[in-house]
This record gives structure tokens, sequence and C-alpha cells, in this order.
């Protein structure tokens, strides 16, 4: 078992994961994913850019997430609280784990790798944000450290809890 960035071939492994999330989501009736996205353009330009990362047993996708340098523009307005840092920070996004390898510590496993990428590329403070009812990523970011920090909304008006880790 490996990280490794995603690539194109990882595509329909990305989008099976991410539509097993998608359906779990609505069957629990958590308004994240709902509006289309992400889809496979999306996950396509997250390669693009070297921001997609598969944990990948030979080529079984077993988990995915998207770790980012560049910022988020939602995180310029947070309300109801305060970011933990003002300097430059990672983002991690999209994190879904494959159903059949839930509960394996595998979100956690790509949170290290996103704090490794965060700390080399000099900055230290990673954050992530997720809907009010996504208890299984709450407690994902509550157990590897995040704070709690306030709520952002998406550039479609959807609200999220915005979380920030302090890197050591």
């Amino acid at each position: 078992m490996e990280i490794r960035k995603g690539e194109k071939k990882d595509v329909p492994g990305i989008m099976a994961i991410i539509n097993a999330a998608k359906s779990f989501f609505r069957e629990n009736g958590i308004d994240q994913w709902q509006k289309g996205t992400p889809d496979e353009k999306m996950v396509e330009n997250d390669i693009k850019n070297g921001e997609s990362y598969v944990v990948a047993d030979g080529d079984k996708v077993l988990a995915t997430c998207m770790i980012s340098l560049r910022g988020e523009p939602t995180y310029g307005k947070i309300y109801n609280g305060k970011w933990l840092s003002d300097g430059s920070y990672g983002v991690i996004h999209r994190v879904a784990v494959a159903p059949g390898s839930k509960k394996s510590g595998l979100a956690s496993f790509m949170i290290k790798q996103a704090e490794k990428i965060t700390l080399s590329a000099g900055f230290t403070s990673l954050r992530a944000d997720t809907h009010e009812n996504n208890v299984p990523m709450r407690n994902m970011l509550d157990k590897n450290g995040f704070v709690y920090c306030g709520g952002i909304i998406l550039s479609d008006g959807s609200p999220r809890r915005a979380y920030e880790k302090i890197l050591n």
C-alpha cells in the first residue's frame, strides 16, 4: 500500500469512491456532494494540477483526496470564529475512502501526507472544511488534531464547518 499522486489511469477508481461517498451522504441525509461535484472533470483537473492523491494497493485505489498549497478562496471570510493563523496554509479537500476500506485509518494516513507536503512547502498550517452533518469527517478531523474555527460559505452558497491545524 502506498500514497502517491493520482494519475489519469486512477480516474475510474477515484470516481467510484467519490460516487460511493455521494450515495452514503444522500442515504444519511447529508447535503454534501449532492450538486454534481466533485465530478470527473474536477478530478482530472486535480490530477493536471498535481494536487490529486490516492492510497493504492497496486492498481486498486482505496482512498483519494486533494491536497493544495494554493490556498482556498472561500476561506477568505470566516463567520462566528477566526482562523488560528494568518499565514500561508495547505488545504485538504475531497477526502474519501472506498467502502471496503473504511475505518482502516486511510483518511488519517492521507491527513499525515497533507501535513508533510504542507510543511515541506514551508507552511505551518493545514485547513479543511466539511458539512455540518458529516460526522465521520468531523470526527476524523478532531482525531487528527484539527480545531473547529468557525463557518465558511462555499462559492455555491453552501455553509461549511472550517477547521485548521497548526503543524510543528
